[in-house]
């Protein structure tokens, strides 16, 4: 039997979504016609790629092993085909990523671009509630603080950020500190209660595990760092956010590691965004302009640990 391009399609969809159901709908074709083109694929292929459950499918490790094999050239191939039958239109490119980073890097360095045809609209958001709009298709790219790894995802690393630990300067002692016991009278400040920045900063710096309680918390690390600008205590944050502050004298660096924690931030598409796409060239613009300004401003020479958001 000759496999079709129809029956790989179908086949990667329906390992892609985890059901028949739902890979149907993402191809826009009936559940009937989806499963006629498993059928005919496993009586090609001579072996089952999917174990029926009572909700989706499970694939079988022939199954896994052709998708792995099939998975970019049919994305390409899809990529291509829609760049050539779609006119070349102004389309709205819809971004995910956080509030702090979309909103402090990217919007500035898109800014120039809105005169020259651009149209963005933007959603901030989780790095998984993310990537779900990006496979739901009510988002075509998403700036991520963890690499995705979801299938039909195509990843690229975007931005390196650096993690200091600042207060205003009134909790500044006049030399860095070397061990959070230094720390104990100084209320903290985060973007979330469990503190993950703050925890992972205190593990990779001082070695030992963050026991304290925050003092406030807020959502968002704008926010974050205009409550320590008036003196609430003390956060780690990202170099880009705080960096003025510093050498302008409203912030102090209450410890100066030798290797500051860094955390890499992702670019993702789909794998069938075309490459004259609006979301392709939206990646292409965003890796020029942002990685520039990323390697412009990247300080010290390497990481003590990652830090996730």
């Amino acid at each position: 039997m000759t496999i079709s391009l129809d029956l790989l399609r179908s086949f990667l969809a329906i390992h892609r979504a985890g059901s028949i159901t739902a890979g149907a709908e993402q191809l826009g074709l009936s559940q009937p016609t989806v499963t006629a083109h498993l059928k005919a694929l496993e009586a090609a292929v001579g072996r089952p790629l999917f174990e029926r459950r009572a909700r989706g499918v499970l694939a079988t490790a022939a199954g896994d092993e052709l998708a792995r094999r099939i998975a970019d050239p049919i994305d390409t191939l899809q990529g291509l085909v829609v760049d050539e039958l779609d006119e070349p239109v102004a389309a709205t490119v819809h971004l995910g990523g956080p509030a702090d980073y979309i909103s402090h890097q990217v919007l500035p360095a898109l800014a120039g671009r809105l005169a020259n045809g651009l149209q963005l609209r933007t959603r901030f958001g989780l790095p998984d509630e993310l990537i779900a709009g990006l496979l739901d298709r009510s988002l075509d790219v998403v700036i991520s603080s963890v690499r995705p790894r979801r299938p039909g995802v195509q990843v690229t690393p975007l931005y390196d950020e650096t993690f200091a630990l600042v207060a205003a300067p009134r909790w500044y002692s006049g030399t860095p500190v070397s061990a959070p016991d230094q720390l104990r009278h100084i209320p903290l400040v985060a973007y979330a209660e469990e503190a993950p920045i703050l925890r992972r900063y205190w593990r990779s710096v001082f070695g030992v595990r963050l026991t304290r309680s925050v003092a406030l918390v807020v959502p968002d690390l704008r926010g974050v760092l205009n409550a320590v600008l008036a003196g609430a205590g003390a956060s780690v944050l990202p170099l880009y956010l705080c960096e003025a502050d510093l050498q302008a004298g409203r912030l102090r660096l209450l410890a100066d590691p030798e290797l500051p924690p860094l955390n890499t931030g992702y670019l993702a598409v789909r794998s069938d965004a075309g490459p004259r796409s609006p979301a392709s060239l939206l990646r292409t613009i965003l890796l020029e302009t942002l990685r520039e300004e990323s390697a412009a401003g990247s300080q010290g020479p390497g990481p003590v640990d990652r830090v996730d958001k």
